[in-house]
């Protein structure tokens, strides 16, 4: 069973192809309006806990350690995890996050994980 997940910033302009849209960030980007964002759902649950957000910074030297520990967090989130895989079966879900890099961000680490099945 293959599932279709994509991530992309909430500053991309939304595509027809972008499937289920959803924001995974805890916190709301700036500078976007939310009739602007076309949003399925804001999954402020499957985000990681602020303590980790504001330890990680987006600091690349802490992305593996903040990797591990977010998976970590993640395999409390069975059900959840559960139901985004759902969703990407039956249609391409898209992982939106407001972070400035595309390479050392939580939707990066989401999306593996919702990949292999960890």
């Amino acid at each position: 069973m293959a599932i279709h997940v994509q991530i992309k910033r909430i500053y991309e302009i939304p595509d027809d192809q972008d499937g289920y849209r959803m924001l995974i960030d805890r916190l709301w980007p700036r500078g976007i309006r939310k009739p602007d964002a076309k949003l399925d759902e804001w999954n402020k649950a499957i985000a990681p806990s602020a303590e980790l957000r504001k330890w990680f910074g987006h600091r690349e030297g802490r992305f593996a350690d903040f990797s591990k520990r977010y998976r970590g967090e993640l395999r409390k989130k069975d059900d959840e995890l559960r139901r985004l895989r759902k969703i990407a079966d039956k249609d391409r879900l898209t992982l939106l996050y407001g972070a400035k890099s595309e390479k050392i961000n939580h939707a990066v680490v989401l999306r593996q994980v919702l990949e292999t099945k960890e």
